[in-house]
């Protein structure tokens, strides 16, 4: 099976993220439209070489069923959402999520109105934002994202499901964070480097026992019963405005479970009481899951033996 591009690309300089829900009688409309899919992402490809343009479009956990009534991703389920207080991360369903990542603007753009004009009329728009990469890939507090990533062949084997009916597809959650960067910004760059576990300027993780246990790195960096890191793929771009920044953040992987755990330990307090310290300095505002297929599964309308 062929994977989606999008899930696995290494990262760009644009992006453009839309959501959408299905509108009333909408669904075999929709299947149709996504078989052609594959072939608008070859096209873009093909016709900008310089932009190494990627797509992905993802089908929310709620209308699954809906559209592709003859088999589910076995482990797609809803957003686990947290509340702890006024420390929240919600679960905001959508039904169709899109990546539209390139190195040129103009290309990104012209692939969401691609997009726009081949769902017109069968879907309503919810919330688009536009990402893009914040000097050496930092995100907005300062501080390099996306640093734990899987490289190379790596990437694939913690993003993509290897085997079954679904090879080649991917389990994904999205949530748009806004900062509250008026607060992070009157802290020392020692304290911003405590609550990450990293320095700042050149990006060097602070050793395992230097880490506080409210750390991100800490509360982000776990294990299975097994003792086998639990990796996801981060997609994450910033987002900002003259009055507002943060980050859209896009986990990838194999199983759903990993992204369950790391927002777990971020949120929930453990038996000291310790909990990521970095959800003090940002909110999530929204938070989705959805299951990438692969392009054989989009072009023949979930239609494989």
């Amino acid at each position: 099976m062929t994977a989606q591009a999008g899930i696995c690309a290494e990262p760009n300089l644009h992006a453009h993220y839309l959501m959408f829900n299905i509108l009333p009688e909408g669904n075999v409309s929709v299947v149709n439209a996504l078989a052609k899919i594959p072939a608008l992402w070859q096209e873009l490809e093909q016709e900008y070489p310089d932009a190494n343009f990627s797509g992905l479009v993802a089908i929310g956990n709620q209308v699954w069923d809906e559209l592709y009534p003859n088999a589910r991703p076995t482990e797609l389920a809803a957003f686990p959402a947290q509340q702890q207080g006024q420390r929240v991360a919600p679960e905001t369903p959508f039904d169709l999520f899109f990546q539209l990542r390139s190195d040129r603007l103009d290309v990104a753009y012209i692939a969401v109105q691609k997009v726009m004009a081949l769902l017109a009329g069968i879907v309503e728009l919810k919330d688009e934002r536009q990402g893009f990469r914040y000097l050496d890939c930092r995100d907005m507090t300062g501080f390099v994202d996306g640093t734990e990533n899987p490289q190379g062949e790596d990437r694939a084997q913690v993003a993509l499901v290897q085997e079954g009916r679904f090879a080649g597809g991917s389990y994904i959650h999205v949530q748009h964070y806004r900062h509250k960067m008026a607060r992070w910004q009157k802290l020392a760059i020692t304290v911003q480097e405590d609550i990450y576990g990293r320095t700042k300027p050149d990006n060097i993780e602070y050793e395992s026992a230097q880490k506080a246990p409210t750390a991100h790195t800490k509360r982000t960096s776990l294990k299975d019963a097994a003792g086998n890191n639990m990796e996801i793929l981060r997609q994450s771009m910033p987002w900002g405005t003259a009055n507002a920044q943060g980050l859209v953040f896009i986990a990838c992987c194999n199983t759903p479970v990993n992204f369950t755990r790391m927002l777990d330990s971020m949120f929930v307090p453990d038996d000291q009481g310790h909990f990521d310290h970095l959800t003090l300095f940002t909110q999530a505002e929204t938070g989705a899951a959805f299951f990438a297929p692969d392009q054989e599964w989009l072009s023949s309308k979930g239609d494989i033996t």
